[in-house]
């Protein structure tokens, strides 16, 4: 036994300094950082934004999300209110390479990667308002690899209402 314990330190060193390849921590899910060790975030501009294919939701009516920008390897993505960190709603079934990160007792939460594959402009995620008639926006944590990621990449606002589809000329693009 006092052999393996050398093995299994190094080992949780190594696990702790490549970060998380197959997914954010769900002690992410608040300040929506990645726990990279010795890493900060990059600073503003934002080379991401989240597009929605609406202005507006319905409770139970599917909002199309997409993360836009440069290819991406990690991915930490929410919906909220304002004025509260918990993860709203809950996510359809991931695209591949994420899957669902249990936040604030949500087991479909938030949508992490679930490996290190590119993920682009074609990986739409599918979320479900619940019954609330509060404005929601969408939070991201993006990153490019382990020492290169974003924090507080966020949407424009939705409101509750009739859907409204956003006429496809109208949809911000990325520069």
């Amino acid at each position: 036994m006092d052999l393996l314990l050398p093995f299994f330190i190094i080992l949780k060193v190594l696990c702790h300094v490549r970060g998380y390849p197959s997914g954010a921590p769900t002690g992410a899910c608040e300040d929506m950082m990645p726990r990279h060790s010795g890493v900060q975030p990059q600073p503003f501009p934002l080379p991401y934004t989240i597009v929605t294919n609406t202005w507006t939701f319905q409770p139970g009516q599917p909002v199309t999300v997409t993360v836009r920008g440069p290819d991406y390897r990690g991915v930490l993505l929410e919906a909220r209110t304002f004025g509260n960190t918990n993860a709203l709603g809950s996510w359809q079934l991931p695209p591949p390479d994420t899957k669902f990160l249990q936040c604030t007792g949500n087991p479909q939460g938030a949508v992490t990667h679930s490996n290190t594959n590119l993920k682009g402009n074609t990986t739409v995620y599918s979320w479900i308002p619940p019954d609330s008639a509060s404005p929601v926006y969408f939070m991201a944590t993006v990153a490019q690899q382990r020492a290169v990621y974003w924090v507080g990449v966020r949407s424009m606002t939705l409101t509750r209402g009739m859907f409204s589809r956003i006429p496809i000329n109208e949809i911000p693009k990325c520069i």
